[in-house]
């Protein structure tokens, strides 16, 4: 341990995958604050601070048994000439699930006299929310950890990464679920966003690898435009 902390490569490393796993947490942040969007705000927080504490639970747990997820990434069996790991299983699995979940959520913004839930949100079961974030939770991490292991060659510091990640996390969690509570339009962009993730995440499954920059992109691009149209309305507002 010593060692580490006066070796420059393993503060470099520390510092990238820091970054990286809050890039990633971003996916995780997003979907929570989509499937806590239609809870009152009580049950809200609450449900975002168990989906984050699930989410940093798997990862350290993950990260505890490096064997078995490097173990995840052998082939398991060949369709067409084209190899599946469970990794790939997983991944395709959630993405899939993402896509759906993405779809059917934007089915419920725009058509608003649907059977969703009763027009309020608060019948949402929670036990059903939590099932679905423990879901979605696994699959980030298996993602996250995955990518830890590729860049950094020392348990501490991916642990302290995970942990700097979450801390972020868990700070903007509450501001971020707020926001897209409080914007029907930046809703729609995040869950435009899990759409694109989830199929990132299938193309992954299958070896073809989307550049995670590119829809990083075309999201802060598509937020900063929305960022403007917010200050934009609530200037018309005050004319009026």
């Amino acid at each position: 341990m010593p060692d580490i902390l006066f070796n420059p490569n393993a503060w470099a490393a520390l510092v990238t995958l820091s970054v990286l796993e809050i890039v990633l947490g971003i996916d995780n942040l997003v979907f929570i604050s989509i499937l806590t969007s239609r809870l009152d705000e009580a049950r809200a927080r609450k449900a975002r601070a168990i989906g984050l504490s699930l989410a940093f639970i798997f990862r350290i747990a993950l990260l505890a048994t490096l064997s078995w997820i490097i173990g995840l990434t052998a082939p398991v069996f060949v369709v067409w000439e084209q190899a599946f790991s469970w990794r790939d299983i997983i991944l395709i699995a959630g993405g899939l699930f993402l896509m759906g979940k993405a779809t059917h959520e934007i089915h419920n913004e725009v058509d608003a006299n649907g059977h969703d839930d009763g027009g309020n949100g608060k019948s949402r079961s929670m036990s059903a929310i939590i099932a679905q974030l423990v879901v979605i939770d696994l699959v980030f991490s298996l993602d996250s950890i995955i990518t830890a292991v590729g860049l950094a060659d020392d348990l501490e510091v991916m642990v302290a990464a995970v942990v700097i990640a979450m801390i972020v996390m868990f700070i903007a969690a509450n501001p971020v679920g707020e926001f897209i509570k409080n914007h029907p339009t930046t809703k729609m962009l995040a869950l435009a966003f899990l759409l694109l993730i989830g199929v990132a995440l299938v193309a992954d499954g299958f070896q073809f690898h989307i550049p995670r920059g590119y829809i990083y992109f075309a999201m802060a691009f598509a937020g900063m435009v929305e960022f403007f149209n917010v200050l934009a309305s609530r200037r018309r507002r005050r004319k009026h």
